[in-house]
């Protein structure tokens, strides 16, 4: 089993950049596909992107396309996202999710996930 911890959230005025973290423990990230999600105030938690265990596939959902970035240091556990250019709408608790199977590819389906962290607060002013 993995235990997941966010960190890194805050309040940044829009057009500015933030990389929320997400350190693991229990067991190596290298065997888990790894994911961020976030939930808005009022909304339902969405899929923000997604990365393989080898960290060389990423997938997006096209509200972060091109601003966001997901990365993974396996050696230190740790998975990040770097938010650039931020908009007000991006404001939410980000929450990292890791998935023990491939699902034949990454996926934002929430169900595929079996650990998650307890989230960290992102707050874009305009």
């Amino acid at each position: 089993q993995v235990q997941l911890v966010e960190s890194g959230g805050g309040l940044v005025q829009a057009g500015d950049s933030l990389r929320v973290s997400c350190a693991a423990s229990g067991r190596t990230l290298s065997t888990y596909i790894m994911a961020w999600f976030r939930q808005a105030p009022g909304k339902e938690r969405e899929f923000v992107a997604a990365i393989n265990r080898s960290g060389y596939s990423t997938y997006y959902a096209d509200s972060v396309k091109g601003r966001f970035t997901i990365s993974k240091n396996n050696a230190k556990n740790t998975v990040y996202v770097e938010m650039n250019n931020v908009k007000p709408q991006d404001t939410a608790v980000y929450y990292c999710a890791a998935s023990r199977e491939d699902w034949g590819g990454l996926t934002p389906d929430q169900k595929a996930y079996d650990y998650w962290g307890q989230g960290t607060q992102v707050t874009i002013s305009s």
